[in-house]
C-alpha cells in the first residue's frame, strides 16, 4: 500500500518491495536502495531485527531508514538513537511520508552520515 501511494505521489523513484524482514535485508544488500521505509511489525524477521542487522553491517548502515509503526513505546526512541532517518507513526499522511523520503535521500556524491540526525513527526 505504501509503494502504491508513493507511486501516485509522482516522486519519480523506482521501488522494491519486501514481504518480510528477511526479504527486506536481501533487497537492502542486493540493491543498496537510497532509502528504506520499514515497518517494525513484519513476519519471519521483524523490523527490530532488521535494524539490529543493519547496525552490525557497515554497508547497510549507509542506507537511510524511515520507520513507520503504530508502536509508540519507548523502544522506538532507542531506534531513533540507533541512526534511523525518521519515525512516522501510523496512521500517517502519504504527503508526510513523501516529504520524509525526499529529506532522507542524500544528493548523489554527498557523504552519507552513519548516524543521521533523527527526525519525527508529532503523534
Amino acid at each position: 500500500m505504501i509503494v502504491a501511494a508513493l507511486r501516485r505521489d509522482a516522486l519519480g523513484y523506482s521501488f522494491a518491495e519486501a514481504g518480510n524482514g528477511r526479504e527486506a535485508l536481501d533487497v537492502m544488500r542486493s540493491e543498496q536502495p537510497d532509502v528504506v521505509v520499514l515497518d517494525l511489525m513484519m513476519p519471519i524477521v521483524s523490523g527490530w531485527d532488521v535494524l539490529r542487522e543493519r547496525a552490525d553491517d557497515a554497508n547497510l548502515k549507509k542506507i537511510p531508514v524511515i520507520v513507520v509503526s503504530a508502536n509508540r513505546d519507548p523502544e522506538v526512541a532507542t531506534a531513533m538513537q540507533g541512526g534511523i532517518c525518521a519515525f512516522l507513526p501510523k496512521p500517517f499522511d502519504i504527503g508526510a511520508l513523501s516529504a520524509l523520503v525526499r529529506s532522507c535521500i542524500m544528493p548523489a556524491g554527498a557523504p552519507v552520515p552513519v548516524h543521521p540526525a533523527p527526525q519525527s513527526l508529532p503523534c
